[in-house]
């Protein structure tokens, strides 16, 4: 029988069976078969000032892998894609491909079909994968070392270039598992059988890489230490806060933040036990959004709504995200903040207020509606958390200039955690080997 979490009785384990779950959490994206990759890459221009390199944050050569697949050389593919993107076979599962590469495919324009980047460079990089190679080497030991902070995608693209290049490279997280939200913030149908992990450890393959797990930055790990014993720092500690519902009755039983849920989500072995909602509230427009309302209705969910406080066209989530969970039964309300959470200890209605953006400025209408709940996600963002107070922060973020430099000698910053860039896995890949670059040259004098 289904087990109820105390005080919230509409949230039990087990409402759908292992079958079931195993079969709505299969892979979202068929992989190509050789054959299907072959036709894809066919439909390819090879256009020569390839538009799609240029939408690609980490510009990868993309006509010049897709031409290696057509010719039955994915492995060269793969080595042309990794080159630029060490995580190329995560990005190719969790890339909003549909709004950079492919958005800017000639295909796309001239048909309204796009080339299918995204699942041929997963062909290629799986490929390669499979045969256990690791298609680098590290070059002679330059005698430097490195501390990286934060195993997720920009912690992990800085430690296998700077590890590549021949510096010793210490790698810390916080948690017990390295991958960042590769690993724990990604939702479960875009990266099967536990293929965060499995890249990580192929990643480390490179050599030259030391992995210390549960070692937080401001809890026994201190900066101003490392800066002392190391020759550089870069920091991709992420965004480990999560913003306040600034709603009253946001404490009570029910109410959690969405990137947690994803969380124990990923980590679990056995969805039958994973408690979930009848009637599930998830507050936010983005991906992580998107990600625990679809999740949960795969969980077996009876109905679940995603409440944006702005229009659909200024949500964080792609087009193509916000047709998945319609297309798995997410209902999704518009121009709608939230106002109170109701309920006698636990959860049991959530407020709304309609709202209308007037000049740019958000406004509340007055009108106002309430939605049956025992289950509330937050996906309204993340915040900074455990940076030091010697960085110079821009905004709520630490302050980067182009080359991935703080305020702080010896210490650089990418991903999330950093100003800049969009909070995407494939611009932390960018924006953490580019540091890399920097740092290796400031070690070496340019060489």
């Amino acid at each position: 029988m289904p087990e109820a979490t105390p005080l919230t009785p509409g949230i039990t384990s087990g409402r759908l069976s292992a079958e079931t779950l195993s079969e709505h959490f299969d892979d979202l994206h068929e992989p190509y078969a050789p054959h299907e990759a072959a036709v894809a890459a066919d439909r390819c221009y090879f256009c020569h000032d390839a538009p799609c390199i240029t939408a690609c944050p980490t510009d990868i050569d993309i006509p010049l892998f897709i031409r290696q697949i057509q010719t039955g050389t994915p492995e060269a593919a793969a080595k042309t894609i990794l080159t630029q993107n060490i995580l190329g076979g995560m990005c190719a599962r969790v890339c909003p491909t549909e709004t950079l590469c492919e958005e800017a495919c000639v295909r796309e324009a001239a048909e309204g079909k796009p080339v299918e980047i995204g699942r041929l460079q997963r062909y290629a990089t799986d490929t390669l994968m499979e045969k256990g190679v690791h298609p680098f080497t590290r070059a002679r030991s330059t005698g430097k070392s490195v501390a990286v902070v934060g195993a997720g995608p920009a912690g992990l693209a800085c430690a296998h270039r700077l590890a590549m290049h021949g510096h010793d490279v210490v790698l810390f997280d916080a948690r017990a598992k390295a991958g960042g939200l590769n690993e724990f913030g990604i939702a479960a149908y875009k990266s099967t059988d536990n293929f965060a992990a499995r890249e990580v450890d192929w990643l480390l393959g490179i050599g030259g890489i030391t992995l210390h797990l549960d070692q937080r930055l401001g809890d026994g790990l201190s900066l101003s230490e490392l800066r002392d014993e190391y020759d550089a720092v870069f920091l991709g500690i992420g965004l480990a806060g999560v913003n306040a519902l600034r709603a009253s009755g946001e404490d009570k039983d029910g109410v959690s933040d969405a990137v947690s849920f994803i969380a124990e989500l990923r980590q679990a072995s056995d969805l039958t036990k994973l408690p979930v909602g009848r009637d599930i509230v998830v507050i936010g427009g983005g991906m992580t959004a998107v990600d625990a309302a679809v999740q949960s209705k795969l969980l077996g969910a009876q109905n679940v709504t995603i409440a944006y406080r702005r229009g659909l066209d200024q949500m964080g989530a792609s087009k193509f995200e916000q047709d998945l969970a319609a297309s798995k039964g997410v209902r999704i309300i518009a121009n709608a903040q939230p106002l109170a959470v109701h309920g006698n200890g636990a959860v049991s209605e959530v407020e709304f207020e309609y709202t209308i953006s007037d000049g740019g400025e958000l406004t509340g209408t007055g009108e106002t509606f309430r939605l049956k709940a025992d289950q509330v996600f937050k996906a309204i963002g993340q915040t900074l958390d455990g940076a030091p107070d010697a960085l110079k922060l821009d905004g709520r973020k630490i302050a980067v200039d182009e080359k991935g430099r703080t305020s702080e000698a010896k210490v650089w910053a990418g991903g999330d955690c950093a100003s800049g860039g969009d909070d995407l896995t494939v611009t932390a890949v960018a924006e953490g080997r580019d540091a890399a670059e920097d740092i290796h040259a400031t070690l070496t004098g340019g060489k």
